[in-house]
């Protein structure tokens, strides 16, 4: 799963985005309101964390073009802001959830999962593909009952996958979602991890479920040949 954090204080960025990050999550950053905007409305998130005094354009003004421009994913106030009218106007301007700084990160964790949980629309913690399961929340897999372990890029590539089964997703479309903003990396990274993923939930089983579409990407269903 992927989040853009906007915070202008370096050190609760570090410290949000690094906790996040040992939690599984792929984390894009902007430190001013205008970057934040643009990343929202350029790449898709699964969730927002956003600070309301932000530089260039504040956090206020953030939600409200996202909500104005249709961008119905989860946002997370996270603010030193702690008045009551601070907290309706911006639930009315459409946050799902308001969190006053200082805080602990266990409680920000906790937060973050239940919006996740129920997402832009219902949304189920656990996804299926023929006898792989995949619980978001948790952050396990199992196949035909037995536990598999994944690295936190495995689970992610894995879990993008599930949500999109059927679905033939390029490799771009893929790092763009399972890596940060900041990636930069080989072209073939996306080849690499799906190798390693097979060797985990697919080479042991039957039937196969994760197939390559020559030329364009990678998809994941029942019967997928490799």
């Amino acid at each position: 799963m992927r989040i853009l954090l906007v915070e202008d204080e370096a050190k609760v960025s570090n410290f949000v985005a690094r906790g996040l990050t040992e939690e599984r999550f792929a984390v894009d950053v902007a430190a001013d309101g205008k970057s934040g905007l643009d990343l929202a409305t350029t790449y898709h998130y699964d969730l927002i964390i956003l600070d309301l005094m932000l530089p260039v354009l504040d956090g206020s003004q953030v939600l409200r073009r996202l909500r104005t421009d249709n961008v119905q994913v989860p946002v997370l106030i996270l603010t030193a802001r702690d008045a009551v009218a601070d907290k309706v106007g911006n639930f009315e301007a459409g946050a799902d959830d308001y969190l006053t700084k200082p805080f602990a990160f266990a409680e920000l964790l906790v937060r973050i999962k239940a919006l996740l949980r129920r997402g832009p629309v219902s949304r189920s913690s656990v996804v299926r593909v023929a006898d792989l399961e995949l619980d978001r929340l948790a952050q396990q897999v199992r196949r035909a009952g037995k536990r598999i372990d994944l690295t936190a890029k495995e689970f992610s590539l894995l879990e993008y996958l599930m949500s999109n089964a059927g679905r033939v997703l390029s490799r771009t479309m893929i790092i763009e979602h399972v890596w940060d903003h900041s990636f930069d990396g080989i072209t073939n990274i996306v080849d690499v991890y799906v190798r390693h993923l097979r060797g985990k939930v697919d080479d042991a089983f039957d039937p196969k479920l994760i197939r390559t579409v020559r030329g364009v990407g990678y998809s994941i269903g029942h019967g997928a040949q490799p």
